[in-house]
């Protein structure tokens, strides 16, 4: 068997290891064993390249598998808190999923008990320690007490290097006993009273990031409405007409609260889940982002998102009445992420009330699995725009199956966009703006980067820098290159398109979109494709056409005129013409090329464009 046939092989082999889900320690082997078959470097290196590349798949599997079994932790979460009766089984459920969620070493919750100002321990998730389970904490001390004074969520990943709580020997004791280094406590809360403290937390330090917070807040949240809910039906079962009236109530509720969990689980969309609370509450619905935007309405007039209200629902966790209509704020934490309005249902009672802030938890489940799912998307994009623009030695017809695996079809032509503004707010604008031409976006080196399908870089640097500056709220320069006709010249174009964006900002044109071709001389002098004729022709077009249109010797003349020195005695004897006529020639000039003709910046174009007219011919 030659070398190229054992190099083969072992290509094979990595194959079939990733068919059968190997771990990497096993791909990793694969190199070893083709060094050890005494295989020439050259054949190495494409073993060594193909493993990498297979561990890197592997890594991107194992992260999409764990995002899955997070999202589908947080599907149990729901269904569990929706079916509960019994609170302690509920707050069971709510730590279990807590440490799942967020994979803490242990997780714990406190309730408040209002009567002595404190909070005490009710459930743990992992603990070891009897001190540590059987500890109280006043109102504003340690951690959890603070959170349960402030109604605020508070992390730190090193507990007793942190000042920002009140330390007592207590509880530092128990914490230390327990081993906590890294601790997240968020607040249960209905209406504005604390209820209760939700936390997860490790032994080693951790930071636990934004995503995280709002994930075990909006948790908390979603658990304290399951909670009072429990609490509700047990403290009402002795009240005869009453509670058979709110258990039809509660019933109706959960019915609607599965209903919505349903939808959510089977990937329900936006409007699908509207429609469903509007039929539910027997109204008109609105749902808005949290810029106003809106999402989708059922059976209600256009109206902007009442944002008035809509803070007014934040700052009190409750739906609030607004003009004969309702309107909650859809929150994850102390996140916004939008918005319901309910129309035509102005005696809303309590009961559907309650049932109208469930949907605005469902509602915010959704929005957060929409910006996860987005966020994975961006992601994948952005990875192919550096596979684009870095790895040439890649498939091309691998990169366009990745590509259409996104719906971007690379096969057709594209222009390239690099635009240059506030980098944290440009990256998602650009991501939206490209996922609505069915392009791609991402971060690459210091700008952003735009592949949109089109074949006309000038509109599409000028569309961008419009829409996304409009979306910043600040300028932003776009540079363009292309059309590139394949993945292979999507680089070429970058490198066009980062020469044009620079040029726009050191000419101070910040805010503007446009091609090298658009910047004149500048432009021919920075391509690497100058279209030399073209600039001419757009350059001195009107005097050619009118020379050759009427016989005439506009060209030549203002050729003697700069040759002269701009003087009109001595072009006129190089042209052994009147001075008048010099004069008469130079005006119908100024009435053809714009009467700034004569503008320093417009004479060095126009004697550049005479020059290169010459050498020509």
């Amino acid at each position: 068997m030659t070398d190229g046939a054992d190099a083969v092989e072992h290509l094979l082999e990595l194959f079939g290891l990733l068919a059968g889900d190997a771990g990497s320690e096993r791909l990793a082997a694969v190199l070893p064993a083709a060094r050890a078959a005494g295989l020439p470097d050259d054949e190495l290196d494409r073993i060594a390249r193909a493993t990498g590349w297979a561990l890197r798949i592997r890594r991107t599997l194992t992260a999409h598998r764990r995002r899955e079994a997070e999202l589908e932790a947080l599907f149990d979460t729901a269904n569990d808190l929706a079916g509960a009766r019994d609170p302690d089984a509920v707050l069971r459920s709510i730590v279990r999923r807590a440490r799942l969620l967020l994979g803490a070493d242990t997780a714990y919750l406190s309730m408040n008990d209002a009567g002595e100002r404190g909070t005490y321990m009710r459930v743990t998730d992992g603990s070891v320690s009897a001190l540590f389970q059987q500890v109280r904490l006043g109102m504003g001390e340690g951690l959890g007490g603070l959170v349960a004074q402030t109604a605020q969520p508070y992390v730190t990943a090193d507990y007793f290097a942190d000042d920002r709580f009140d330390h007592t020997g207590p509880i530092d004791a128990a914490v230390r006993d327990e081993g906590l280094v890294a601790i997240l406590g968020v607040p249960l809360k209905l209406d504005r009273r604390v209820i209760g403290v939700l936390y997860a937390a490790n032994r080693s330090p951790r930071r636990f990031p934004p995503d995280e917070v709002a994930l075990l807040s909006s948790l908390a949240d979603h658990a304290a409405i399951a909670l009072d809910t429990a609490n509700l039906l047990e403290g009402t079962r002795a009240a005869g007409e009453v509670i058979r009236a709110h258990n039809e109530a509660l019933r109706r509720a959960e019915e609607a609260h599965d209903r919505l969990t349903d939808l959510v689980l089977r990937g329900a969309d936006v409007p699908e889940v509207a429609a469903a609370v509007a039929e539910v509450l027997g109204g008109g619905l609105a749902v808005h982002d949290s810029d106003g935007a809106e999402l989708a309405r059922i059976g209600t007039a256009p109206a902007p998102a009442p944002r008035a209200a809509v803070h007014a629902s934040r700052a009190g966790g409750r739906a609030v009445p607004r003009e004969g209509a309702w309107v909650c704020a859809v929150l994850a934490g102390r996140e916004l992420l939008g918005s319901l309005t309910l129309t035509d249902r102005p005696d809303l009672g309590d009961a559907d009330r309650r049932l109208f802030e469930r949907a605005g938890v469902v509602t915010a489940l959704l929005l957060l699995l929409r910006r996860t799912v987005a966020e994975a998307e961006n992601k994948v994009r952005g990875e192919l725009i550096n596979d684009l623009l870095t790895s040439a030695e890649l498939d091309p017809v691998a990169l366009r199956a990745r590509a259409r695996r996104i719906g971007v079809e690379l096969a057709a032509p594209h222009v390239v966009l690099v635009a240059d503004g506030p980098r944290d707010r440009l990256l998602p604008a650009a991501a939206h703006h490209a996922s609505g031409c069915r392009g791609l976006a991402g971060a690459h080196g210091e700008h952003v980067v735009l592949v949109l399908p089109g074949t006309d870089p000038a509109c599409s640097a000028r569309d961008a820098a419009r829409v996304l500056g409009k979306a910043v709220g600040a300028p932003v320069t776009v540079g363009s290159g292309g059309p590139a006709g394949g993945p292979g010249q999507v680089a070429a174009a970058h490198a066009e398109a980062v020469r044009c964006v620079r040029a726009l900002l050191r000419l101070d044109r910040r805010g503007t979109g446009g091609t090298l071709a658009d910047l004149g001389f500048v432009g021919v002098l920075l391509g690497d494709r100058a279209d030399v004729a073209g600039y001419v022709r757009s350059t001195l077009g009107p005097l050619l056409d009118y020379d050759a249109s009427r016989g005439t010797e506009l060209v030549r003349t203002v050729t003697a005129y700069f040759a002269c020195g701009a003087n009109l005695s001595r072009a006129k004897d190089e042209l052994h013409v009147h001075v008048n006529t010099v004069v008469q020639r130079l005006d119908r000039v100024g009435s053809l090329l714009g009467e700034d003709w004569q503008s320093p910046e417009r004479v060095l174009e126009v004697q550049l464009a005479l020059k290169l007219m010459k050498v020509l011919g």
